[in-house]
């Protein structure tokens, strides 16, 4: 088919690729997005690596009792994610169509929900401390300190809960420095006061496990009267103040829950297959699970800047469709492909050239290096596919709305393929780590693939009208 121009000549390949290729405006505009959210994800990398440094240096017994108190309050974390990227979705419609009001409606079910799971996980925390770390261990030691753990981290809920929400709305109008400015201070805050509170320095008791519970509570505090105190009492974008929380919005719940609820059910259901992912490594075999944890890191790291553009396609594709330009979300929607691509292809070459000098930093036996080496390439293969698969189910399609199609995909791929094939390359067939490590992400092979035929159909476009 041959396609034809304004003077009727024939169009060339570049022509024709060019509608796809994005602006100056269209990268800039990713860019002021996508680098502020990476940077806040580096952030959050190293808080995590620089408590596990710190606990580790008390013993394996404090390291296990945060990390795994942590599982529980990281599900609380996927909840109020799932509550704030439902309500992310409205509101960067409701700012393309200038509906103020219904933006503010979708803000107040999103904090109104968001109190009601913290008041169930703190009652949970409460009552029963001991019982929620029974869960994840039976060693009567880390029982115990991690319910002295879960004790003080129980103003995190409510802390993080509405500060990381309130973080989510900001990014959906277009305000990401304030956030990452805010997680900039609250690091130095969380090291600082960790370090006080853990070893006693500075004159403060020695805590230990609970003083990294009471160092991790303070840079929340912080976090919470930044991000809260600015949403409610400063900012003019959205111009959400403490009044609307009473405002009526029950004409709005139905899409609201539409939108959200399959996002809560996928991010949860990813959370387990992680879990169920983590335990297939383990019953592998020691060295298996040793040569993984070193190639931690580098996966973290390779996924950054692909979450920093994977928000930004959710946000610009929420804005143009709010605008009512389809077709231009439609060919941003290629154009974020193109660039998941090109990320991910960039991201896997890095990673192999810096696997070696990473692998030999630590000091390993010749098995575990060779494991360590096999991993390496099949995460620098994976993340190709990862990214471009990130970008569209957690950027393009879910800014789209279309968050009922991405739960099917999430929960079919990884509980039907991904699992019960690596399960089995690792378990029955004890395939070469390098397979095991592609089957147990096979997923995101199959879903970049998926989503694609899902962005080329345009049903992935739904309908949200204005409640103003």
């Amino acid at each position: 088919m041959k396609l034809f121009g304004k003077g009727g000549t024939e169009l060339g390949l570049y022509d024709r690729i060019k509608p796809y290729l994005g602006d100056k405006h269209f990268y800039k505009q990713v860019a002021a997005i996508a680098l502020p959210i990476s940077a806040q994800s580096l952030i959050t990398i190293g808080v995590n690596m620089t408590d596990t440094v710190m606990l580790g240096k008390l013993g394996e017994t404090a390291l296990s009792a945060s990390a795994l108190a942590n599982q529980f309050i990281s599900i609380f974390q996927i909840c109020c994610m799932g509550i704030g990227m439902g309500a992310s979705v409205l509101t960067s419609r409701f700012w393309g169509m200038q509906d103020k009001h219904s933006l503010r409606k979708a803000v107040t079910i999103m904090l109104r929900l968001c109190f009601v799971f913290g008041l169930a996980f703190t009652l949970a925390t409460v009552i029963t401390p001991d019982g929620l770390m029974r869960i994840y261990t039976n060693d009567p030691e880390i029982i115990q300190a991690g319910a002295s753990y879960f004790r003080w981290s129980i103003p995190c809920y409510w802390l993080l809960g509405f500060s990381l929400t309130c973080t989510i709305v900001l990014r959906s109008v277009g305000q990401v420095k304030l956030p990452l400015i805010c997680s900039i201070c609250a690091f130095f805050i969380n090291v600082f006061f960790n370090y006080m509170f853990i070893f006693g320095a500075f004159g403060a008791p020695r805590m230990e496990v609970a003083g990294a519970a009471l160092g991790t509570v303070i840079a929340r505090v912080f976090e919470f009267c930044f991000i809260c105190g600015y949403f409610l009492f400063v900012d003019k974008r959205v111009g959400y103040r403490l009044k609307h929380l009473a405002m009526k919005c029950r004409d709005l719940v139905g899409d609201y829950l539409r939108i959200s609820i399959p996002v809560l059910v996928s991010d949860t259901l990813l959370g387990l297959g992680n879990s169920a992912v983590a335990m297939v490594m383990g019953r592998v075999g020691a060295t298996f699970v040793a040569a993984n944890s070193i190639t931690t890191v580098t996966q973290q790291l390779s996924t950054v800047f692909i979450q920093g553009i994977g928000n930004a396609s959710s946000i610009i594709t929420g804005h143009t469709l709010g605008q009512g330009e389809l077709d231009k979300a439609q060919r941003q929607g290629f154009t974020f492909l193109g660039l998941g691509f090109v990320v991910g292809l960039l991201g896997g070459l890095l990673i192999m050239i810096i696997s070696g000098p990473v692998i030999s930093f630590y000091d390993i036996t010749a098995e575990t290096k060779g494991i360590a080496e096999q991993l390496m390439i099949a995460v620098g293969f994976i993340v190709i596919f990862q990214s471009m698969n990130s970008i569209l189910t957690k950027g393009v399609l879910r800014g789209g709305g279309d968050t009922k199609f991405l739960m099917v995909a999430d929960i079919l791929f990884l509980w039907v393929a991904s699992v019960p094939l690596g399960a089995l390359a690792g378990l029955v067939w004890h395939m070469p780590a390098f397979w095991i490590y592609t089957f147990l992400k096979i997923d995101q092979i199959i879903k970049s693939v998926w989503c694609v035929f899902r962005l080329s159909s345009k049903k992935w476009i739904k309908r949200i009208d204005s409640r103003g």
